[in-house]
């Protein structure tokens, strides 16, 4: 059973950082794909970035592009979700999930791919 616990979330203000680590377990295959996901009080739930386990190639939303920077692990099972030049809008609950795949497959930020996901850790943004 694929176990995922996010980490790292909290208060900053706008313009600030913050990194976020996702420490996953109990894959049964070296393919694939981690993605970040957030969700703020009334609104659907959002991709915010993936990467794929073999590769390491990565996909983000346009809303974070050029702010936020998901990274890897391998030997600690962890990825990294950095997160800077914050905005008010980024506010939410973030989680990530997992999903098996073929190894040439490029990863996805459609939730309704993927089939593990953590509980979530909230993020802040706030002056």
């Amino acid at each position: 059973q694929v176990q995922l616990v996010e980490s790292g979330g909290g208060l900053v203000q706008p313009g600030g950082s913050l990194r976020l680590s996702c420490a996953a377990s109990g894959f049964t295959s070296n393919y694939y794909s981690i993605g970040w996901f957030r969700q703020a009080p009334g609104k659907e739930r959002e991709g915010v970035s993936c990467i794929k386990s073999n590769d390491g190639r990565t996909s983000y939303a346009d809303s974070v592009k050029g702010r936020f920077t998901i990274s890897r692990d391998n030997a600690k099972n962890v990825v990294y979700l950095q997160m800077n030049s914050l905005k008010p809008e980024d506010t939410a609950v973030y989680y990530c999930a997992s999903r098996p795949q073929n190894w040439w497959q490029e990863c996805s930020v459609r939730g309704h791919e993927y089939n593990y996901w953590g509980q979530g850790t909230q993020v802040t943004v706030s002056s």
